[in-house]
């Protein structure tokens, strides 16, 4: 049982609480980064959000995901640390320190206590097997790399980093793609991704990817053109981690609602339906990656929505 209420175990490193659940013969951490404002308004992170929607539904938005009273975006960046067959398996690396952003200066030259918080559960960089970009954006590649004297490093020296070919052509400056980003996502390719596959670190995905007998990565575009998720299946549990599909409980109630940051907002919007609808006909359990309160979610339909069913049962961060 995965399910509040329940007894999580803890360990307080910091500002970090650990939790972990375990899934058939698959452990699960929470790792986190950051979790605060993302310094935008609804209106401008979810331009196409229902008129009335944030008050219509403010008991499932306010306080983990939107603060009222100063009409701010609430969002955690963390990583999904998982054991699975023997291997430690990480999911997206956040913003990363000391990064240059200047088109983004909430994750500009952040210096955070992650590695410290990955510490805490038992793992250092080395230990890493495995690194999943779910899609190139600056908040899930950042932590790729860690500056050692004046250059950037593959943070996780033993990994197999697997990123989508799509986002790496697609984030390839050298390419010439425009993105609705604008310049937002400058210098991330260059200092979160060329190091690692440079060091021939990276192995670039299609179609679908089988990391062991629990896990796969599929694509899910829309969100970028090579967004993916990854599926879990062991035992009688299924899990869903879906990268940017959602960023807020928002876009479970009212599924149409993209992001401002959706490269093919139609894409993105069946995509949406695609895998909640999966999520709730098997009884998944999703695992967003901002996902503030208690991390992951169960959902079920509600005509042509769905709806919270219950929460997962990782400690609420706050």
């Amino acid at each position: 049982m995965w399910f509040v209420p329940g007894r999580a175990d803890r360990l307080a490193l910091m500002d970090q609480v650990l939790d972990q659940i375990t899934l058939g013969d698959v452990t699960v951490t929470r790792i986190k980064e950051y979790y605060g404002s993302v310094e935008m308004t609804p209106d401008r992170f979810f331009p196409d959000s229902p008129d009335g929607s944030w008050d219509e539904h403010r008991d499932k938005l306010a306080p983990d995901f939107w603060n009222p009273d100063t009409d701010e975006c609430h969002s955690a960046v963390q990583s999904w640390l998982l054991h699975s067959e023997g291997r430690t398996i990480l999911i997206d690396t956040g913003v990363g320190n000391h990064k240059d952003r200047p088109y983004a200066p909430v994750w500009s030259r952040l210096d955070t206590n992650y590695l410290d918080n990955l510490a805490a559960a038992g793992v250092r960089p080395a230990d890493v097997d495995i690194v999943v970009n779910t899609h190139l954006h600056i908040d899930h590649v950042g932590w790729n790399t860690r500056l050692d004297g004046r250059t950037w490093v593959p943070t996780f020296p033993n990994a197999t980093y697997l990123m989508p070919r799509r986002d790496f052509e697609f984030w390839d400056p050298a390419n010439g793609y425009e993105s609705v980003f604008g310049r937002g996502n400058q210098n991330v390719f260059e200092d979160s991704v060329v190091p690692v596959h440079q060091a021939g670190l990276a192995h670039l995905w299609d179609g679908s990817y089988r990391i062991d007998k629990n896990l796969r990565l599929d694509p899910a575009p829309g969100h970028t053109p090579g967004s993916s998720v990854l599926t879990l299946q062991s035992g009688g549990d299924r899990a869903l981690f879906v990268g940017d599909l959602v960023h807020t409980t928002l876009q479970i109630v009212e599924p149409e609602t993209n992001s401002c940051f959706c490269e093919d907002p139609a894409e993105s919007r069946a995509t949406r339906h695609k895998l909640l609808g999966s999520a709730a006909e098997t009884n998944a359990l999703v695992f967003p990656a901002h996902f503030g309160g208690h991390g992951a979610v169960e959902i079920e339909r509600s005509g042509s929505r769905f709806a919270i069913k219950g929460w997962a049962g990782f400690a609420r961060m706050s």
